[in-house]
């Protein structure tokens, strides 16, 4: 099988901020990317998504949040996941040496495949890691015919 991947020349010039404040040490730039939609925010989840037969999965990572914290919706064709992750409290006595993990609101939105059936979308929430499954529908499924021969 031949696997064929379009060239974008400028898509390299979009990661270049990023990969330069990485190299340097700052903390992560978000890039403008026209595959999704980005509001600003505080920080940015890291996020998986895989397809099946059946299904689309969506995975974010959101240690210490709560599920009540995060909230997940569908709106015109687009899956919206939004939250916050709580800082820590400063205490007396408490030095901090070193931040570096991101809190704040966060912000993620995809557009829904047209494949997917936008009435069955489903989340659990479970030690830290979000599933959000998009049910293909039924009519996307693909089916298999007998083929008779004489």
């Amino acid at each position: 099988m031949l696997n064929v991947t379009r060239w974008e020349p400028f898509r390299e010039f979009e990661k270049l901020p990023e990969q330069m404040a990485r190299f340097f040490g700052f903390p992560a730039i978000r890039p403008y990317t026209t595959e999704e939609t980005l509001t600003v925010a505080d920080f940015m989840p890291p996020v998986d998504i895989y397809e099946t037969e059946k299904e689309y999965l969506i995975k974010l990572d959101l240690p210490e949040v709560t599920k009540e914290e995060v909230k997940v919706y569908v709106e015109d064709g687009v899956l919206t996941i939004q939250g916050e992750r709580r800082k820590e409290k400063e205490e007396k006595g408490k030095k901090f040496h070193r931040v570096e993990r991101s809190y704040g609101t966060f912000l993620r939105t995809f557009t829904v495949p047209p494949d997917a059936d936008e009435t069955k979308i489903d989340a659990e929430f479970k030690e830290g890691l979000l599933k959000v499954h998009l049910p293909k529908s039924e009519k996307a499924k693909p089916k298999t015919i007998d083929v008779k021969v004489f």
